[in-house]
């Protein structure tokens, strides 16, 4: 199961430099001009959890796998991107294909680099992008609704059903609001996510600031806050030069670095999970001898579902599950000590996987 989080933004914001550390390679070439990004880079990167390690320690595994998302750097949008300005037309189907938006933010004063609208104002730029997607989107729909409302006087429900979600879309795109704001039933999710609309993707805003307001963020990610706040997105603070620095040191270096510009952790373990709580997303572990292991679901999935993750056999065969919670399988120093607990619960098909869980699979062949 790839989930895929795409990194947009107007060209020189510091998209390609945020890619390049958070897949530490330099795949995406970072420089001062626009359309430096000619083809989406993608990058698989760990997603960071304390627990996987302490789970290794008390199994004495040889391996410790995270689990992982996909980022994907894709190149600078500008102003009239819908109608095809720059390389809109390549962008925004490139936008299509991911799951989520990580919409890097300029919030940061550099004479050096060149903005392309000329002022440093990152609430326009949001608007900027903002507005092209929803462009994006209003001509998409205008368009399929005229054959959708034909099916739908023809009497099929499914086109029925459908011109529905599109009308209420187009309501909001034409009074300039997403279509991630549609009110909706979890029945009709499949319906709309099948609409593929730019601007239905859920949002995290990354407000690239100076490397001395990389801890609390300054002026300009303060107003990036209030508007994510107002919209109900999620946005975090990280200095996109001190992370390709970072990403650039031994791990062994990283803490004394990090600790030298004031910094718990890297900004960018902010950004993963930002990206991983985004899309709603709950990790699971299977705890060995051979490995300890993190696997990535949607909230709300079922132990057979769960199961599928690791391969379609386990979740075919599917009998039950031994679930032990992460505080009880710690508690216990293990499996043999939290089932001494009453702590190992036996689980069925209805079981909906808890983040955390520590999970072993029964499975008919």
């Amino acid at each position: 199961m790839g989930f895929k989080c795409g990194i947009v933004g107007l060209p020189n914001v510091g998209k390609s430099t945020l890619f390049n550390a958070l897949t530490q390679t330099a795949a995406a070439q970072a420089a001062n001009y626009p359309f430096c990004t000619i083809e989406p880079n993608v990058g698989d990167v760990g997603v960071p959890d304390p627990r996987l390690e302490t789970l290794a320690k008390i199994a004495s595994s040889q391996q410790i796998i995270p689990t992982r998302l996909t980022f994907v750097d894709i190149a600078g949008l500008v102003r009239g991107a819908s109608k095809g300005e720059g390389l809109g037309n390549q962008f925004l189907a490139n936008i299509r294909e991911t799951d989520a938006i990580a919409h890097v933010v300029r919030s940061f004063e550099d004479g050096d680099i060149t903005h392309v609208d000329g002022k440093i104002d990152p609430l326009a730029d949001i608007e900027t992008i903002e507005t092209e997607l929803m462009l994006a989107d209003l001509e998409s729909l205008e368009k399929r609704s005229i054959a959708t409302e034909k099916k739908a006087k023809g009497g099929d429900k499914e086109a029925k059903e459908l011109l529905d979600l599109m009308n209420r879309a187009l309501v909001l795109l034409r009074e300039g609001r997403p279509a991630r704001l549609v009110e909706r039933t979890p029945d009709e999710e499949k319906a709309f996510a099948m609409l593929g609309l730019l601007s239905s993707k859920p949002v995290l805003y990354v407000c690239n600031v100076e490397e001395a307001s990389a801890d609390q963020g300054n002026e300009f990610s303060a107003r990036v806050m209030a508007h994510a706040k107002k919209e109900g997105a999620v946005a975090v603070v990280v200095s996109a030069k001190i992370e390709s620095e970072i990403a650039l040191l031994p791990l062994a270096d990283q803490k004394d670095y990090l600790d030298a510009v004031g910094l718990a952790e890297p900004g960018l373990n902010r950004v993963i999970r930002a990206g991983y709580d985004l899309l709603h997303l709950v990790t699971y572990f299977t705890v060995g001898p051979k490995e300890a292991r993190a696997w990535t679901i949607t909230r709300g999935t079922k132990a057979p579902a769960a199961a599928g993750v690791i391969h379609t056999d386990f979740e075919k065969g599917f009998i039950r599950s031994e679930t032990i919670a992460y505080d009880d399988y710690v508690a216990g120093n293990g499996e043999s000590g939290a089932r001494e607990a009453g702590k190992l619960r036996l689980e069925g098909k209805e079981y909906v996987v808890q983040d955390g869980d520590v999970l072993h699979f029964r499975f008919a062949n």
